[in-house]
C-alpha cells in the first residue's frame, strides 16, 4: 500500500501545534467578536481551510454561523490573476455581519483582497481575515491577515487540507512536501 507520508520531507508545523494555534485563534476570536451583539459569520474558503475552519468552529463559545465559499484568482496558469471568480457564494446576506474569512494559507493576498473588497461592497460591518499559514514573502499586493496562525517560509506545505493535486489534504500535521513529488 502506498503511503502518502513517504512524499513528506519534514514536518512544518506538529499535531500538537496546530491544536495550540487552533486554541489560541478561537480565543483571539472570542476576545474580538465574543460580546459585539453583531451576527458573526465565519467565510470557510474551499477547499483548503475546511478543516482548520471546522477546529476553530468547534472551539468557539459564543453565537456565530458558518459559510463556505469557493473562489479562484487563478485561470489557467500558476500565478494568481487577481480577478477572482467565485465557484460557490454564501447562502446568507452579510449585511450589518461580522465576517471572518478563514483561509489555509496566505501567499501572494491578490484572492483575500478582492474577496475582502467583495463583501464589504455587500454591506458587511467588518472584513477580516483569520489563517492557519502565513507566506509574508510571496506577497504581491497590500494584504494582510488579522488572525494567524504561523508565519512559515516559502517552501510548498500539504496536510492539514492543504492539498497538492487533491492529495495530503488528510495528512494531521502540515508537512513540506519532497520537491521530487511536485516537479516531476
Amino acid at each position: 500500500m502506498y503511503n502518502i507520508e513517504n512524499d513528506i520531507e519534514r514536518v512544518l508545523v506538529s499535531e500538537e501545534e496546530l491544536k495550540k494555534i487552533c486554541d489560541d485563534l478561537a480565543a483571539k476570536l472570542t476576545a474580538e467578536y465574543g460580546d459585539s451583539g453583531r451576527p458573526m459569520i465565519l467565510v470557510c474558503i474551499l477547499k483548503g481551510s475546511f478543516v482548520f475552519a471546522a477546529e476553530v468552529f468547534k472551539r468557539l463559545r459564543f453565537p456565530c454561523a458558518i459559510e463556505f465559499m469557493k473562489v479562484s484568482s487563478y485561470g489557467g496558469g500558476t500565478d494568481s490573476s487577481g480577478f477572482i471568480q467565485v465557484h460557490l457564494d454564501l447562502k446568507r446576506d452579510v449585511k450589518d455581519a461580522d465576517v471572518v474569512l478563514v483561509e489555509d494559507i496566505v501567499d501572494s493576498g491578490r484572492t483575500l483582497e478582492k474577496l475582502s473588497q467583495l463583501l464589504a461592497n455587500r454591506g458587511a460591518h467588518s472584513v477580516k481575515c483569520c489563517t492557519l499559514l502565513d507566506k509574508p514573502e510571496r506577497r504581491v499586493v497590500n494584504f494582510n491577515a488579522d488572525f494567524v496562525g504561523r508565519v512559515v517560509p516559502d517552501v510548498f506545505v500539504v496536510g492539514f487540507g492543504l492539498d497538492y493535486d487533491e492529495k495530503y489534504r488528510n495528512l494531521p500535521y502540515v508537512g513540506v512536501l519532497k520537491p521530487s513529488v511536485y516537479q516531476q
